[in-house]
């Protein structure tokens, strides 16, 4: 029987597709493309072109929006406007350089085509943003986000989350069809925002600081109330006339200065890539390929402009700035594909009935070209380098900056857990003059430490040990000692696991409370995740033993 025949309910047919995003999303992770290139081509299988799964989108678009609510709260979450700062103007100006010349000859070639001026815009517009989520995945596991083009190219690109964010609260903003006269939209928008920004400020400033204080006791009221925080955030907005983007977003922005987000970001970024799953995969299945044939010629040129037009650009600007031509063109080939925020944009026009389907298919298709392409151009970045090197130095200055070598930050030992082992393993190592960085999930242990007077000389990063992706928050390729004080084995061994995968080549030890767990590090140890077990009891027994035969020896000769 054919599967538009099978009569599903909405639990089957969510089974069923994601059986298939399962299968399609092996095969792309073979092929060492994104996700996101996969859970599109999902879309399309399971729509009505292809097997007929998905005639309505409806029973997906919920956990969508969710999705997209999610994605947006992390983006401010961990909107980072201290690298901005560090990287200095090299960030701002090839961000913002970037996207005025993308938009600009976009809209030119959208014309060309015949494209009328607003949806020219959107597509213009679309083509400016590039995958932070996709760049940052790369970068880290080619070990390059700490060299100098990986911070520029993760400088600019939180300059572009800044504008997508600015464009979307324009749009939502004056494009929602409202009634009434322009001027009474434009008090309602001025009070509504006024309204909004003062009343997030005023619980961001006195209340959340306190109530997440009482929240991160228990980890899963922590992540609860978070995803609660930014739903409740973005359909007030939404309530407003801005969009549920815009509120999800500032959401995330308000708790962005509480030392709680890198554990929420950390605990959130697999709900996140879970629940957009069903974005990409309603937008491919509402594609409409009765049209997309005649705009295949518009797909490949957008895609070769984004491609190569766009590392072009950024090229351009940081050899006029006087950088060397190699990080110009590394940092450049950040920008050599459309993000998920170009989909998300082109989405919210077609809701705003500002574009149509076919506009929305377009981007699509640049959007899996580009994606596609600038995978692989950024996983053989160096030696595409070295192959183009004799034309690229045309783009240099005759006098190029000195390039500093980056010294990032580093700790003598990052410690897990502030119990009664970690707290004295702390003070020797203070006491012998370590830098110490200690992790532990109790809220309180910042506390502890500034009353043992240890706040000067120990940095305290509140963090969940059992989160994978949490090490990827910590200077962990730059410590020179990771100790786990936790006193369960399986969680030192989940720790040590997750800092390898993240980049830590440092030694790695971990405590075993009695010899069962000792035996539990055997095969971690025999691999090489783990470096050495310490037994602090029995090392304590042997220091106790030591000291009784000094003080035996000294009343002998008293």
């Amino acid at each position: 029987m054919p599967f538009n025949e099978v009569d599903l309910d909405t639990f089957g047919l969510t089974a069923a597709i994601l059986a298939i995003a399962g299968v399609v999303a092996f095969l792309a992770h073979r092929a060492k493309q994104p996700l996101i290139i996969a859970f599109i081509l999902v879309g399309i299988l399971v729509g009505p072109t292809a097997l007929g799964l998905v005639e309505e989108a409806e029973p997906l678009e919920l956990l969508a929006e969710i999705g997209i609510a999610i994605l947006l709260f992390l983006v401010g979450l961990k909107l980072d406007t201290t690298l901005v700062r560090q990287i200095g103007k090299v960030a701002l100006l090839t961000g913002l350089g970037q996207v005025v010349f993308t938009s600009l000859i976009g809209w030119l070639i959208a014309l060309a085509f015949g494209l009328d001026l607003v949806p020219a815009l959107y597509v213009a517009v679309a083509l400016t943003f590039s995958s932070t989520i996709i760049i940052v995945k790369l970068l880290s596991d080619k070990r390059e986000l700490d060299e100098l083009h990986g911070r520029i190219a993760l400088g600019f690109l939180i300059v572009q989350d800044i504008v997508v964010i600015i464009a979307m609260i324009a749009l939502t903003s004056f494009g929602g069809g409202r009634e009434g006269t322009v001027g009474e939209q434009v008090l309602f928008l001025v009070v509504s925002a006024v309204g909004l920004l003062g009343g997030l400020f005023v619980v961001a400033r006195w209340v959340l600081p306190w109530l997440l204080n009482l929240l991160a006791s228990s980890q899963e009221l922590l992540i609860v109330w978070s995803v609660a925080w930014a739903v409740a955030v973005a359909a007030l907005t939404d309530l407003l006339g801005f969009s549920i983007e815009v509120g999800a977003f500032l959401a995330g922005f308000a708790l962005a200065s509480t030392r709680y987000r890198e554990t929420i970001a950390a605990s959130l970024s697999g709900l996140r890539d879970f629940l957009l799953l069903f974005f990409f995969i309603t937008l491919g299945s509402q594609l409409d390929f009765s049209t997309i044939g005649a705009q295949v010629p518009a797909a490949v040129v957008f895609s070769l402009f984004v491609l190569i037009g766009n590392p072009l650009i950024v090229l351009v600007i940081m050899g006029l700035m006087g950088y060397p031509s190699r990080v110009g063109f590394l940092a450049g080939l950040a920008v050599a594909q459309i993000s998920e925020f170009s989909l998300i944009l082109i989405a919210l026009g077609r809701d705003l009935d500002q574009v149509g389907d076919d506009i929305v298919g377009l981007v699509t298709l640049v959007g899996l070209i580009t994606i596609a392409g600038s995978t692989y151009m950024i996983l053989y970045s160096k030696q595409l380098y070295t192959w183009l090197e004799p034309v690229l130095t045309v783009f240099e200055r005759r006098r190029t900056i000195e390039v500093d070598d980056y010294e990032p930050q580093t700790f003598d030992a990052i410690v897990f857990g502030y119990g009664r082992f970690g707290t004295q393993l702390v003070r020797e190592l203070v006491a012998d003059g370590r830098s110490v960085m200690v992790v532990d999930w109790d809220p309180y242990a910042q506390v502890k430490i500034a009353d043992a007077d240890l706040a000067s000389r120990v940095t305290v990063v509140f963090g969940d040990a059992n989160s994978p992706e949490f090490p990827d928050t910590l200077p962990v390729r730059h410590a020179r000692w990771i100790i786990s004080t936790v006193p369960d084995a399986g969680t030192s061994v989940v720790v040590a696991t997750a800092l390898r995968h993240h980049g830590a080549t440092c030694p790695i030890a971990v405590t075993a409370h009695s010899d069962a767990a000792a035996e539990r590090y055997t095969q971690a140890v025999q691999d090489g995740t783990i470096s050495l077990v310490l037994s602090p009891f029995r090392m304590a027994a042997d220091t106790a033993l030591v000291a009784l035969d000094e003080h035996e020896y000294r009343s002998r000769d008293d």
